[in-house]
């Protein structure tokens, strides 16, 4: 069924796993569900469930994966569907850079606080703190107890990030996350005589494994670790690598630079000696035609490998993050190794990714998208408390945990793929690192270049690993360059930054 629908795109597939979804859920539980044996003797209710960002366009998505189901299994329920955020709004408007965009918090308050507020909210982590500070959003502890409703079967890791964001009370819940870890060569250690890495290690254990498990030159060198799959940015990789540390580059009113520190010098000191002794691959070496290296083949004929790009794939790459979408990749690797004998799969396994003793069992880049909240001034609070249940039970995880790229927050439906053996607990065992501050997205609204400043902080980074600059030098330099570029946005919100020499780095601000 699926193939045939792949030519029409990814959409139709959607929708029919959509209706998959809701006929199974339709026939496994709507015996479970009171509203929905009720039938034409209760009266009619509407339930409003609102979103930071939609239009007409992304609607139905929206009703596939959140509200369809419900519908179907409690039929005396309309829902409407609200936006804090409609694009629709601004489709056919001229564009103007002078045109100030709208502050994402102060509509998401309007389509709580409004003539006709929302009843549920779905939303991110970096929500849900402020909301709960300014009082409007419902304590769901209460209503947990009361229902019964068990939450011993979520992860850990979800309740933790949850509670963080609501002083230590749940105000929300989340059907899925998503989350990374840190996957691993087996074959490169059993090679190299080495213990592959273990759950729990810190930082300097596994930059140290790195460095042992390195050899090779040009095409045929195996590098110990990437930060990534994708990109060789050593400046982006400082930004990711600080995470869990939550280092700014500025301070909260946007005037002074906070990079002139001996936390950011550890940070740029542990990347840059990690290039420097080519630990990790540059983006040239993840550009350099895998073929042949892949292959293992002394020939010189042309190997077609659609992983080309991917070192890890590639077994060039001894260690790296990974999202737990990335399981997908390497089961078409090895599938497609069955079907070409040049193309060799790797065995791997994952552990989790690694901590600083400055922020223990913190990582993982857990984040809590798809956030269920009840609005404190809810119309219809009883059936807004009953499509969060709906939502967040054990049928509709155990069907949604067929997913391929999404994790559901029930630990005792997280196993394994079909026919895969791997640590997945691996990808929940840490805590989530705390969302950035929301006072740094309003900045980056009052002042839309503010971003830039780290356009002057990535060639810098570069003449670091050229070796014409050390690491405390150039951290001074961005810090002078950036506090001046800090006090033109205080004169002037919309001045830009002059050009740099080494380009840009990509898109966002990198922890405000």
């Amino acid at each position: 069924m699926e193939q045939k629908l792949k030519p029409k795109g990814k959409s139709i597939i959607l929708k029919a796993s959509a209706i998959t979804l809701s006929m199974a859920l339709v026939s496994g539980m709507l015996a479970a569900c009171s509203k929905g044996d009720s039938g034409s003797d209760t009266k009619r209710s509407v339930l409003r469930i609102g979103f930071m960002y939609s239009n007409s366009d992304n609607e139905p998505y929206l009703r596939q994966q959140f509200t369809d189901s419900y519908e179907l299994t409690h039929p005396n329920v309309d829902i409407e569907i609200a936006a804090a955020i409609n694009y629709d709004d601004q489709r056919f408007q001229q564009q103007d850079e002078n045109t100030k965009q709208p502050d994402p918090y102060e509509k998401l308050k309007e389509m709580l606080a409004g003539s006709n507020p929302v009843d549920v909210v779905v939303l991110d982590s970096s929500y849900l703190k402020r909301l709960v500070q300014d009082n409007m959003l419902t304590q769901l502890d209460p209503l947990i107890a009361d229902s019964k409703f068990d939450i011993e079967d979520f992860v850990p890791a979800v309740i933790d990030g949850i509670k963080d964001a609501g002083d230590n009370n749940i105000y929300a819940l989340t059907p899925t996350f998503s989350a990374s870890a840190l996957y691993y060569n087996k074959g490169l250690f059993t090679e190299a005589g080495l213990t592959p890495p273990t759950d729990n290690m810190q930082w300097p254990d596994i930059f140290n494994l790195a460095e042992r498990i390195s050899k090779g030159e040009g095409k045929k060198r195996t590098f110990g670790f990437s930060f990534n799959r994708w990109s060789g940015d050593g400046f982006y990789d400082t930004q990711n690598y600080a995470s869990p540390l939550q280092l700014t580059t500025f301070d909260k009113k946007g005037e002074k630079m906070t990079v002139d520190t001996p936390q950011w010098n550890k940070v740029w000191s542990d990347v840059a000696k990690l290039y420097k002794n080519k630990i990790v691959p540059t983006q040239e070496d993840m550009n350099v035609d895998n073929g042949d290296a892949a292959a293992g083949s002394k020939s010189a004929k042309q190997i077609y490998n659609p992983f080309q790009g991917d070192l890890f794939i590639n077994g060039r790459v001894a260690m790296t993050i990974g999202g737990y979408d990335y399981i997908n990749e390497l089961a078409r690797a090895k599938d497609f190794s069955t079907k070409n004998k040049d193309i060799k799969a790797i065995d791997w396994d994952v552990v989790t990714v690694p901590t600083f003793a400055e922020a223990p069992g913190v990582g993982g880049n857990i984040y809590l998208n798809n956030l269920m909240a009840i609005n404190s001034k809810a119309q219809n609070s009883e059936d807004a408390w009953e499509f969060i249940q709906f939502n967040n039970s054990k049928e509709w995880a155990k069907l949604k945990s067929r997913s391929s790229y999404e994790m559901v927050a029930r630990k005792s439906f997280l196993k394994p793929k079909d026919g895969m053996s791997y640590n997945i607990g691996a990808f929940y065992a840490l805590k989530p690192t705390p969302p950035q501050d929301i006072d740094f997205d309003k900045l980056n609204r009052e002042k839309p270049n503010l971003w830039s400043v780290n356009q002057l902080g990535q060639p810098l980074f570069q003449e670091v690993l050229s070796g014409k600059k050390s690491v405390d030098a150039a951290l001074k330099e961005w810090q002078t360059k950036g506090d001046a570029f800090l006090q033109k946005l205080k004169q002037n919100p919309n001045a830009t930054l002059e050009p740099v020499n080494g380009g840009g780095v990509m898109g966002g601000t990198y922890g405000g």
